[in-house]
């Protein structure tokens, strides 16, 4: 007896947190993908840059630990981030110019979902110690680990001209 192949997706893909207390899922797929750049996101997580998905407020729901978590309110930049009080993975990045939608940390979610990352948000805040996409070695007698070879000084006539090509921020 022959079975037919199904052809399937699934529907929701669940994320979590650090130490898993706080569980979610999002509907598939995510509606968007990026790497915000932004001296606001840097502050808050500690990272050069951080990945987002987006996802539709309607199309998220939280499976565990709402008494988890906390909120952080930036009344100044209309931003509310929240993160579980027990292990301090930030959870969801809440912009008052878009109530409808959700950033989640890519990294939250062992699976697909469904969007790439490709679009580079407010990359005039990148910090100048952050990897610029610069060519990698093997770093001898430590398996894993690539180093970047120190870079030769930029001349100022070429910074000026990186600031001018710059497009204007979408977000």
């Amino acid at each position: 007896m022959v079975q037919k192949a199904i052809l399937s997706t699934r529907e929701w893909i669940k994320g979590q947190c650090g130490c898993g207390l706080v569980s979610f899922e999002i509907k598939h797929p995510a509606r968007w993908a990026y790497h915000d750049h932004s001296a606001a996101t840097r502050s808050v997580t500690g990272n050069a840059a951080t990945t987002y998905i987006g996802s539709w407020r309607k199309r998220f729901r939280l499976i565990t630990g709402e008494e988890q978590l906390s909120d952080y309110r930036d009344d100044r930049m209309g931003i509310t981030r929240r993160f579980c009080i027990e292990c301090g993975t930030p959870i969801t990045y809440e912009r008052d110019a878009s109530p409808h939608m959700l950033n989640i940390p890519r990294g939250l979610f062992a699976e697909g979902v469904g969007r790439e990352p490709r679009y580079h948000v407010r990359m005039r805040e990148r910090p100048e110690w952050a990897w610029d996409g610069g060519k990698l070695s093997d770093l001898k007698g430590f398996p894993g680990v690539l180093y970047e070879r120190p870079r030769k000084p930029k001349r100022l006539d070429e910074k000026r001209n990186e600031k001018r090509n710059e497009p204007d921020d979408m977000f």
